[in-house]
């Protein structure tokens, strides 16, 4: 069934093609196919390795994006900045290990960045637990029934006042898991 060519049907235009560019029957009209990975490849060599500049302390100076990105990065985690510290960490991991000299060995890296103050070395020494972190008002660290055991077994002969007691007490995580000492004659309100 071949289409006979007139000149009444040589009319070309929209949705209608001159006959000598149509698809031929039985072949492919994209004979080399798509290219493969064409849409899972992302030109992140070629942004990350543009070079970029910054200041630093008040001077300018060039580094690739990447190194600009990871800069970053590290500057908001040590700010304490959370989310930062963790993709910096994630971007840290899955940087591929480099070989070290001519040895058949994997040198791995591995650095923690941790914000500064003593919240979060109560915190990462696990000698306090921060309650109501959320609301400004009512944040505030208690202590861990570990540490106020190890500072009470410090005290020996000595004791503290009901009041003093009283503040430990309001001071401690789950005070009721506390071996408190014999002297000890506060239990909560």
């Amino acid at each position: 069934m071949t289409e006979e060519v007139t000149p009444q049907s040589e009319s070309v235009g929209y949705k209608n093609p001159p006959p000598s560019t149509r698809f031929k029957k039985g072949q492919s009209g994209n004979p080399r196919g798509r290219p493969k990975d064409r849409k899972r490849m992302l030109p992140y060599d070629h942004v990350l390795g543009q070079m970029v500049t910054i200041r630093e302390d008040g001077r300018q100076k060039r580094v690739t994006a990447a190194e600009a990105f990871l800069l970053q990065l590290t500057k908001k985690g040590l700010e304490g900045d959370g989310p930062s510290m963790r993709a910096f960490l994630t971007a840290m991991e899955s940087a591929k290990p480099r070989r070290s000299g001519g040895d058949d060995k994997l040198e791995i890296l591995r650095i923690f960045f941790t914000a500064f103050g003593p919240g979060i070395a109560l915190r990462e020494l696990d000698m306090a637990v921060k309650k109501h972190a959320t609301d400004k008002d009512r944040s505030r660290w208690e202590l861990r029934s570990w540490i106020v055991e190890a500072a009470l077994a410090r005290f020996k002969e000595k004791t503290l006042t009901s009041e003093q007691q009283k503040e430990v007490w309001g001071a401690t995580y789950r005070p009721h898991t506390v071996s408190w000492p014999e002297w000890w004659s506060y239990h909560g309100s």
